[in-house]
């Protein structure tokens, strides 16, 4: 589990924030640094590990994230909250390990009036790796690289080790000594910020949520609060961003044009009675769709010819509470599981109108999010509004047969989602402001802890109300509304909020 930091404050001192140069008007952007912050530093104090659940905050005392605990963390914002967003795949390639990492999504903005709200792609490029302090324990063999410091003390901070390296490259600048030019170019390179770009298509009213085709990314749904469903090409602008590099130019020279544009929707459907949530696009069948509304209606979307759809008139009925999520089976084309604020959870086959084929009370108050293990198709993970979540297996899927419950969080659940690269590991979020990775293959092991520690149990024993599978704590982000992995880069994550965006890939997860 992430460790959390609690530091004595000191009044009136101020917190100095690394900031890296936003590239784009309408958006900020923040990278994690290692070091100490002033307060600290001034203060002398020494950190000491927070546990969430148990421990109180003092008066005097303020939270830090300890930077050990992240391989890579940045934080963005655009000019209005976001709550939903979705991963765009790309063809850079899966299975990315090495940094920088670029990557693209999709998010729809809640502005202060209707017109000014849009569809907005981004590109982050150049995510670095977190620079962590270098070991200072006695027995160092000097071959640390600084991943695996526990301590939090450095003899220097990062700003100052920046300060050293770059009187390095000056100084062999300076030499004008021909064979050290291409590692000069090459320690600059690596010197650049992380760069964000945008392109914005203006969006009539809220976006509720928005989500990528995962056969073809530039195809994209949103549920707006003006109660229509609306299907977008957006590939010209993902393609336009594409094309720009890191520096934020163009390769083909132009400049990559911002502002938001007015591109018409491919489709818009106006036959839901009522404004929703519920959206998903199917991973086995290209173009197939379902969006769900708080009138417990449920529409499908096939794929027509001429880049339209076909969407019947009559949804699908069952639920007598709103429709607030819905997922497709990640290995069957016809099935798809529902869920609502009646409190069950429902599985759907298209072949069959009539009713669902499956039908089940989950929870005891609204579920508000579901997620299908692509990994593992026969496991279903439910959020609901009590702040617990429940992992099913559709094996045995009947009421109070869940296969594991747990109920750490202190707020509603707003999002979940299982791993793209481990079958038994999920993430979500919560309106307590706490984002929480688990690890179900987890199990406590004395044995092991005790000869980690070298019989001194007491720096492995967790505190007895959390659970062994609670692999990771992530906060400091203000109303969490949605978290996603990337698909496509092993244990990065993205999570949104009321005050912007982190991207952030644990340590705990570096091997994953």
């Amino acid at each position: 589990m992430a460790r959390v930091r609690r530091v004595v404050k000191k009044k009136k001192t101020k917190k100095k924030k690394k900031a890296a140069v936003s590239v784009s008007n309408d958006v900020a952007m923040g990278e994690g640094s290692a070091g100490r912050s002033g307060a600290q530093k001034e203060s002398g104090s020494r950190p000491s590990v927070w546990r969430p659940g148990v421990d109180e905050i003092g008066d005097e005392e303020e939270l830090q994230y300890d930077p050990t605990a992240y391989e890579c963390l940045h934080w963005f914002s655009l000019e209005w909250p976001s709550l939903s967003f979705d991963i765009m795949r790309d063809n850079l390639g899966a299975q990315r390990m090495e940094f920088p990492h670029t990557l693209y999504f999709v998010a729809g903005t809640q502005a202060l009036m209707a017109k000014s709200n849009g569809l907005v792609i981004v590109k982050l490029s150049n995510l670095t790796k977190m620079k962590h302090p270098k070991l200072q324990n006695e027995g160092d063999d000097g071959n640390d690289d600084g991943d695996d410091d526990d301590s939090g003390d450095s003899s220097s901070s990062s700003e100052e080790d920046e300060e050293e390296e770059d009187k390095e490259v000056e100084a062999m600048r300076n030499s004008k000594t021909q064979p050290f030019e291409k590692s000069v170019n090459a320690d600059l390179a690596n010197k650049k910020k992380p760069g964000l770009r945008t392109r914005r298509v203006a969006h009539h009213g809220g976006v509720n949520r928005v989500r990528s085709m995962m056969q073809h990314p530039g195809i994209v749904a949103s549920w707006a609060e003006t109660g229509h469903v609306q299907v977008w090409d957006l590939s010209t602008h993902l393609n336009a961003l594409a094309e720009v590099d890191q520096s934020g130019m163009s390769t083909s020279g132009a400049a990559a044009k911002e502002g938001a544009a007015f591109l018409p929707p491919l489709q818009v459907f106006t036959g839901h009675a009522e404004e929703g949530f519920a959206l998903d696009w199917s991973p086995v069948t290209a173009g197939r769709l379902v969006s769900g509304d708080n009138k417990k209606g449920i529409h499908l979307w096939e794929p027509s010819v001429g880049g339209k759809w076909t969407i019947e008139r009559s949804p699908y009925r069952g639920h007598v509470g709103s429709v607030e999520d819905l997922q497709w089976s990640p290995t069957e084309a016809d099935v798809f599981a529902s869920c609502s604020a009646d409190q069950t959870m429902r599985i759907w086959d298209t072949r069959s109108r009539d009713a669902s084929a499956l039908t089940v009370k989950a929870h005891a108050a609204d579920i508000n999010v579901i997620s299908w293990n692509r990994l593992a198709s026969c496991m279903l993970a439910s959020g609901c509004d009590d702040g617990s979540f429940r992992i099913w297996d559709l094996r045995n899927f009947k009421e109070d047969s869940f296969v594991a419950h747990f109920n750490y969080h202190s707020g509603p659940i707003t999002s979940i989602e299982w791993s793209c690269e481990d079958s038994s590991m999920i993430a979500c979020t919560s309106a307590d402001n706490v984002l929480t990775i688990w690890d179900l293959s987890l199990e406590r092991d004395p044995e092991e802890e005790e000869e980690f520690t070298r019989g001194d149990t007491s720096l492995a024993a967790p505190p007895e109300d959390l659970p062994s599978q609670l692999l990771f704590v992530h906060q400091g982000q203000k109303d969490l509304k949605e978290v996603h992995w990337h698909p496509q880069i092993p244990g990065l994550l993205i999570s949104t909020a009321s005050d912007g965006f982190n991207v952030f890939k644990p340590s705990n997860l570096a091997n994953v």
